[in-house]
């Protein structure tokens, strides 16, 4: 068997291009010449030469397609009986004919995700895959190859940056190609999910995924199938779309009872509404694009991928889920993490809240332990100050919340950056006006009883830090009551506290932060005159965006002294005087006129 093998490899080996061409022609003229078959897809193979790839690939592409109409389908060779088979040697030719068209298929995929094959040739066997793909029996779109085809771009060891590029520039405008690319998606997502749960190997037609770096990396390709598929959106009354099968997709097909019968035409085609109306295409795609992005979700993600999937959520895939309620879950464990995470998460979240009536009980607790100074430095601050501006807007927050998240913010206006401590006052003016409520942190009355300045807190001495704070506040003025360190808002003692903070901004080094604490008072005395300020314009601010404007601010009049002051004057040094020598200045004097005259 041993020499048998080595003998056909041998004459594999042996034919030069011409003679592959003249086996190719042959198996094209006659069916006598069908054993020519099997040796032209043994050149299918990333190890073979691109020419001999590419001669035997038209000469079998050829052949097939004008046989595939009549191969029997996967289904009905489960029920063919061996008596049937003995009687009709046609339907055996046929089955032996089925069995090479997918062992074609196979080494066509196989190509395909190689990483040693050459980028054109890529091209070409992408091509003629999913001209399989529309080709096959009763011109349907055969969802059995391509759904193999993908399997295998996930499965894959490799990047395969430029096939997945060709794929989603070529392909993805087409409905159908969407359609089963969002269901072919799902499964492969379960899949990821079950074995990741249940740590087992992988297929045996795929490569191992014990690996972490072979995990993370099908997740990421899953993910950027799923980002490249434009969504399906009707404008202006779109009757026609355009499919890349010949029958597209009739509404039978999709529920898989079967086939309407519509005209065959070669090449991408133009469906009528009247094989399916435009409204429910785009409730099918909406339905199934909702599955496939609920069962990647589900998926461990990647921590890079999970940012990345957090940041675009809220515009990519939220509008145009089938309910978008059903990301409650992911959001929800999304923002319970903290952190960054959970900024980035706040979005999404909100939409959810605003738009689609999710209730959340402990999403003021979870914002209010977002407010760190970290938090003025992260990279998405900026989206995050404008969230946490629209999230305090309503007319219905407590006063104890609205006057926790004034203080706390007050409070962290001390450690902040310049810039941070110019959005924390815009946010305090904002919280103000929203809130008359709270107005009375703004000046505290020190005679005050305990009663009335906790009132809408429903929170006493007990909840402080310290058990005799209480006492300590009665009987000595200028003792803060607010607990920074307390996670949950109710209990900081907010209401017992002033904005003292922000009178000693009035004496900031950044012009602009002692600038608006000078607006935050005038606003306070003349309401009606004034407005809410917007954060979104200093909402991004950092130190390299105040250095630049301060570089290109134009002054009408430089600043010019023509008096030499001291450094430092003589009353912070009593007793010491600061005189520079008459000789050592009339030596100076004597160098630099030498200087001059030579």
């Amino acid at each position: 068997m041993a020499s048998v093998l080595a003998k056909k490899q041998k004459k594999k080996s042996n034919y030069n291009l011409k003679e592959l061409k003249t086996l190719g022609n042959q198996l094209l003229s006659s069916r006598t010449h069908i054993n020519n078959l099997p040796l032209l897809i043994t050149f299918i193979s990333p190890s073979s030469s691109p020419q001999f790839v590419l001669e035997s690939l038209l000469s079998l592409q050829s052949f097939f397609i004008t046989v595939l109409s009549d191969l029997p389908s996967s289904n009905s060779q489960i029920n063919i009986d061996e008596n049937e088979l003995s009687k009709d040697p046609e339907l055996v030719y046929k089955l032996w004919l089925k069995a090479k068209f997918d062992d074609f298929v196979k080494s066509l995929i196989d190509v395909a995700v190689s990483s040693q094959a050459d980028e054109t040739l890529n091209e070409i066997v992408l091509d003629a895959i999913m001209d399989f793909v529309k080709l096959g029996k009763d011109g349907r779109f055969q969802s059995s190859i391509y759904q193999r085809f993908l399997h295998a771009i996930v499965y894959s060891p490799s990047g395969l940056d430029s096939l997945l590029n060709s794929l989603v520039s070529k392909f993805f405008m087409y409905i159908d190609v969407r359609y089963f690319t969002y269901i072919t998606v799902e499964k492969l997502a379960r899949s990821l999910d079950s074995r990741d749960k249940n740590n087992k190997s992988a297929h045996e037609d795929s490569e191992d995924l014990s690996r972490p770096s072979n995990l993370e990396l099908a997740i990421h390709k899953i993910h950027y199938i799923l980002s490249q598929i434009p969504p399906f959106d009707i404008k202006g009354g779109q009757s026609e779309y355009e499919m890349w099968s010949q029958l597209g997709l009739s509404s039978k097909e999709i529920d898989g009872k079967g086939l309407k019968e519509v005209n065959q035409k070669k090449g991408p085609k133009k469906c009528n509404s009247d094989v399916l109306s435009t409204s429910q295409i785009a409730k099918k795609i909406k339905l199934k694009f909702t599955k496939a992005w609920l069962s990647f979700l589900r998926l461990h993600l990647p921590l890079d991928l999970y940012k990345e999937v957090l940041v675009n959520l809220h515009q990519a895939v939220i509008p145009y889920l089938s309910n978008p309620i059903m990301l409650c879950d992911f959001l929800t464990r999304s923002y319970d993490i903290g952190g960054v995470i959970s900024v980035m998460a706040l979005s999404s979240l909100y939409i959810l809240m605003t738009q689609h009536g999710l209730e959340y009980p402990n999403f003021y607790e979870k914002l209010y332990a977002l407010l760190v100074p970290s938090i003025f430095m992260a990279k998405h601050r900026a989206k995050f100050f404008e969230l946490l501006d629209s999230c305090l807007k309503s007319p219905l927050l407590p006063a104890y919340l609205a006057a926790a998240f004034t203080k706390k913010l007050s409070r962290l206006s001390l450690v902040v950056p310049p810039s941070g401590a110019w959005v924390i006052i815009v946010l305090i003016h904002n919280l103000l006006r929203r809130h008359p409520s709270i107005n009375f942190l703004v000046h505290k009355q020190t005679d005050e009883t305990d009663e009335d300045s906790s009132r809408g807190d429903g929170e006493h001495c007990e909840n402080a830090k310290e058990p005799d704070t209480c006492d300590m506040s009665n009987g000595k003025p200028g003792i803060d009551m607010f607990n920074v360190e307390e996670t949950d808002p109710a209990k900081s003692n907010a209401m017992r506290s002033s904005l003292w903070e922000v009178d000693t901004l009035r004496h900031h080094y950044f012009p602009n932060v002692n600038r608006v604490v000078l607006e935050l008072e005038k606003d306070l005395t003349v309401r009606a005159k004034t407005t809410e300020m917007a954060v979104k314009d200093i909402s991004g601010a950092s130190y390299a965006t105040i250095f630049n404007r301060e570089m290109s601010r134009n002054f009408k009049r430089p600043p010019v002294t023509n008096q030499i002051t001291a450094l430092f004057p003589d009353s912070d040094f009593p007793g010491w005087v600061f005189k520079l020598d008459e000789s050592e200045n009339d030596e100076k004097s004597t160098k630099r006129q030498r200087i001059e005259s030579s």
